[in-house]
Order: structure tokens, then sequence, then C-alpha cells
């Protein structure tokens, strides 16, 4: 049961830590401010993962309990991600990347209350 709901989130962060992993180099220009919509669209969904494990292990918390403990594990995570990648070459540490890894862990949060997950 428990693997159920968090083997989405242990899914999640292993490709945002692969992903952190490629070299600058290896990662193509598309469109101007990509990585900020890469960083809020996968830590939307690492959030939406995270509140419905969380949610579904444990029973206490409520609406806002839930909503800060998204935002608070994804903001960890960013930073984590971040840390990672100063050991990345080409890649860098930014600040401005966990804020909007906490955005995207908000808005997925919220997407999952709203879905009564």
């Amino acid at each position: 049961m428990i693997l159920k709901y968090w083997l989405p989130v242990i899914i999640c962060m292993g490709y945002i830590f692969y992903m952190s992993s490629l070299p600058g180099k290896d990662i193509p220009l598309l469109f101007p401010f990509q990585d900020v919509l890469f960083h809020g669209s996968i830590y939307a969904v690492l959030g939406f993962f995270f509140l419905r494990a969380f949610k579904n292990t444990f029973k206490d918390f409520d609406f806002i309990g839930l909503l800060i403990a998204t935002v608070l594990f994804g903001l960890a995570y960013g930073v984590l991600d971040e840390v990672h990648q100063i050991s990345v070459a080409g890649r860098c540490c930014s600040g401005f990347d966990v804020l909007i890894d906490a955005a995207g862990s908000l808005i997925g949060g919220f997407a999952g209350l709203m879905m009564r997950l």
C-alpha cells in the first residue's frame, strides 16, 4: 500500500536527479527561459505525487498542513538538486531555480488538494 503512493515520488525524484546530472552542453536550448518552465513543471508533478503520498500515509494533516509539508519538501529537494548541480560540468547552483521548484511544488500540491486525492 505504501509503495503505491511513494513509488511515484521516488521515480520523479530519480528523474530530477538524472536530468540534473546532465552536463550543460547536453541540454539543447529550445526556447528562452525553458529552465523556468522545466523546473516549475517537474516540481509541480513532484508536489502532486508527494501530497498524494503524504496525505495517504499521514491521515492527521489538514489542508494547510499538507500544503506546507509539500512546499517544504519541494524546497528541500530543490536545494539538494541545486547543490548537486555544482559538481556537474556546465551547470550551476541557482537560488532562483529553488524558488521556482518551491512554486511548482505549491501548484502541484494545490492541484492534488483540489482533486481530493
